[in-house]
């Protein structure tokens, strides 16, 4: 790799935020990189403290909260603005960071390295860990197809961890620690070769938050290139470390997203019936997520 971009999206995480910068500092890689973190309108100190902290890092206040896919937009922009005119755009790639997950000082450079080594490769991702020690199922993936959402969403996936069939989703049958091509890895942690963002266009803004990055894994699939995990490149994920606050409103966006990625992706080729009846399944599944987070202890609150 001739350069790599990060982009970090920030709203109201100052902590993590300076965590998350600090970790990206000790991290062993002779690629160049350019850091762009996007305030996404916080109320707190986060800019403040980012200048203070790291001046060299490109801070872009976007005034109010546009979300996931809005947010690494605006940056997205500003790096493919920033590539010199003739660069190799194949040999550039744009790290998105959760300012919640943080990287091990060989992440970067696994991460290159592997895209350098996989010229098919348009995406990779890393191993995630959350603090239990836990994998964090979202690092590999495969589409939200009619059936393998039915599966999840009815609870045989989790049933039968062990079963291609029922466990497509998360892919749980797969050895963890073994490299694959998937369909999608994770926003939170998700290294994208410039020459795929030129191929297949930028996150779908229709998308405010969650469905976005297997959105776009979609889209640059659709154009020829691959997906894959590598478990070599490790990043703990404080999954979810800012959305109990939040926990109605993205359970709300979480079955949204669901919802717009089958209309986006498999309606047209869907028969109507199967259409009302996924619609439906949605709707269910959302409304007993929202109850069963209505009857949680504050603390244990959460979008899934």
């Amino acid at each position: 790799m001739e350069h790599l971009a990060i982009v970090i999206i920030n709203h109201n995480t100052s902590e993590l935020l300076l965590e998350c910068l600090g970790r990206l500092t000790n991290s062993r890689t002779t690629v160049p990189s350019t850091i762009y973190v996007v305030d996404n309108g916080s109320t707190d100190d986060s800019l403040a403290r980012l200048a203070e902290r790291f001046p060299e890092v490109v801070a872009i206040a976007a005034g109010r909260n546009l979300g996931f896919a809005g947010g690494n937009n605006l940056a997205l922009r500003r790096a493919l603005a920033d590539v010199p005119p003739g660069a190799d755009r194949a040999a550039r790639a744009v790290l998105l960071l959760n300012s919640d997950c943080f990287v091990e000082p060989e992440t970067l450079a696994r991460l290159t390295r592997f895209l350098d080594e996989h010229p098919e490769a348009g995406v990779v991702g890393p191993r995630l860990t959350l603090p239990d020690g836990r994998l964090d199922l979202a690092c590999r993936r495969s589409f939200p197809t009619p059936a393998s959402a039915f599966w999840k969403l009815t609870g045989l996936a989790r049933l039968f961890p062990n079963s291609p069939r029922f466990a497509r989703y998360n892919l749980t049958f797969l050895d963890p620690g073994q490299v694959a091509a998937v369909d999608a890895v994770v926003g939170a942690c998700m290294l994208v070769r410039l020459s795929a963002v030129d191929d297949a266009g930028l996150l779908d803004e229709a998308f405010f938050m969650y469905g976005e990055d297997l959105d776009w894994a979609f889209r640059i699939k659709e154009q020829g290139w691959q997906v894959y995990y590598n478990p070599a490149a490790r990043a703990l994920h404080f999954k979810g470390a800012t959305s109990s606050k939040r926990s109605y409103r993205l359970i709300i966006a979480f079955y949204h997203a669901m919802y717009l990625f089958h209309r986006k992706h498999y309606a047209a080729r869907t028969f109507v019936l199967v259409n009302w009846l996924i619609a439906l399944g949605i709707v269910a599944r959302g409304g007993f997520a929202l109850l069963l987070n209505l009857l949680r202890p504050r603390a244990a609150k959460r979008v899934a």
